[in-house]
C-alpha cells in the first residue's frame, strides 16, 4: 500500500529546490536546518529516490527532483486551496441559550477557540437544547452542539460523535422570597415538598428533563408539571415569579432579576456536558474547540468527579478511564 505524502515534507522539498540552499530554505519555513534536512531525507526514503546532489559547496536537483518539483507545487497549491475553502466555511456552533453566564461551558469554549483560530469563522447558534440541536446536526444545518448525550434517543446517539467535556454541579433557580432562598446551598433532601421544575414542557431539552427526572426519582422527590418554557432571562424571571417552583439548572449560569441561584448539595448532583458533532467532520474551528476543552479540562479539573457526588450510571460510563 503506498504511503501518504505529508504536505510538510513536500513543502520542505519545494523550498529547498527553489533556493538550492538548506539554510535559506529552513529560514523561509521557520525551521531548524537540521529539521529540514531530516524531512528531505524522509521524503527521499519514502519515494525511494535521491532528490538532491549535495556537496560541501552546492545543492543541485537530481533528475528525480526536477521531475517531482512541478508536481509537488501543484499538490501543495491544491492542498492550500482545500484548506482555504474549509477555513472559509463557517463552523456553526450551538450554545443552547442566548444568555450570558459567568461560567457557561459552551461560551467559554467558543471564546477560547475563536482566540486560538482567528482565521476560522465560528458562528454561534441558539437552539435551546441538545434534543433540538441534534436534529439540526443530522440535517447538516449545524456542526457542533453541547449537552447531555445519554438523554438522546439511541438511534440519534449512534449517528453522532460525543466527547465528554465537563461535569457541571447542579443548582436551582428560586424566587428571592422562596422558603429555600435563604440557604447558601440547598440539600437535595430539602426539596421534599417543593415540586421541582425540570422543564418537562420543553421539547428542545428532553435530555435535560431526563436528567432531572433521574435525579428526582433517585431521591424520592416530585417533578412539577410541565409548563410552556421561557426563552431568555427576562422571561425566566417572569416564569419563576408566576410558577414559584424551583427550576433545575447548573452552577455558573446567568443572574435572574428577583431570583437567586442556589447550588444543590448532599449529594452534589452533576450534569455531564459533552461536545457533540457528526463523525468525520473536519474543520479548524472544531479542532480548536476540542483543544480548548482538553486544555481547560486539564487546568480546571472539568472531568474530575467530586467524592460523594451523584451522576447517572449511563453518564458515568462515558467518563475517561471508565470504558
Amino acid at each position: 500500500m503506498p504511503q501518504d505524502l505529508h504536505p510538510r515534507l513536500l513543502r520542505g522539498f519545494v523550498a529547498t529546490a527553489e533556493t538550492l540552499h538548506f539554510g535559506r530554505a529552513a529560514a523561509l519555513l521557520h525551521l531548524a536546518q537540521q529539521a529540514l534536512s531530516r524531512d528531505v531525507r524522509a521524503l527521499e526514503r519514502q519515494l525511494g529516490v535521491v532528490l538532491f546532489h549535495r556537496t560541501t559547496r552546492s545543492v543541485q536537483l537530481t533528475p528525480a527532483g526536477e521531475a517531482l518539483l512541478p508536481q509537488a507545487r501543484r499538490l501543495l497549491a491544491l492542498h492550500d486551496e482545500i484548506v482555504s475553502a474549509v477555513r472559509a466555511r463557517p463552523l456553526l456552533v450551538d450554545l443552547g441559550n442566548d444568555v450570558d453566564g459567568a461560567d457557561l461551558t459552551p461560551g467559554r469554549l467558543l471564546a477560547a477557540a475563536r482566540a486560538a483560530e482567528p482565521e476560522a469563522e465560528l458562528l454561534a447558534r441558539f437552539h435551546g437544547g441538545l434534543a433540538a440541536a441534534a436534529a439540526e446536526l443530522l440535517a447538516h444545518r449545524l456542526d457542533v452542539a453541547f449537552g447531555r448525550q445519554p438523554g438522546l434517543p439511541a438511534r440519534v446517539r449512534a449517528q453522532l460523535a460525543h466527547v465528554p467535556v465537563r461535569l457541571e454541579p447542579m443548582a436551582v433557580f428560586l424566587p428571592a422570597d422562596h422558603p429555600l432562598a435563604g440557604r447558601a446551598a440547598v440539600p437535595v433532601a430539602a426539596l421534599a415538598g417543593h415540586p421541582v421544575d425540570v422543564l418537562a414542557g420543553n421539547p428542545a431539552t428532553t435530555e435535560w428533563t431526563d436528567l432531572g427526572l433521574n435525579l428526582l426519582a433517585a431521591h424520592g422527590l416530585t417533578a412539577a408539571p410541565g409548563h410552556a418554557p421561557p426563552v431568555g432571562v427576562p422571561e425566566l424571571a417572569r416564569y419563576l415569579a408566576r410558577h414559584r417552583e424551583p427550576v433545575l439548572t447548573t452552577v455558573g449560569g446567568p443572574e435572574v432579576p428577583g431570583c437567586v441561584t442556589r447550588p444543590l448539595v448532599d449529594p452534589v448532583p452533576l450534569s455531564l456536558v459533552g461536545l457533540v458533532h457528526r463523525p468525520g467532520l473536519r474543520h479548524p474551528g472544531l479542532t480548536a474547540l476540542l483543544a480548548a476543552a482538553a486544555d481547560l479540562g486539564r487546568r480546571e479539573g472539568w472531568l474530575r468527579r467530586p467524592p460523594g457526588s451523584w451522576l447517572p450510571a449511563e453518564d458515568a460510563a462515558l467518563l475517561p478511564g471508565t470504558g
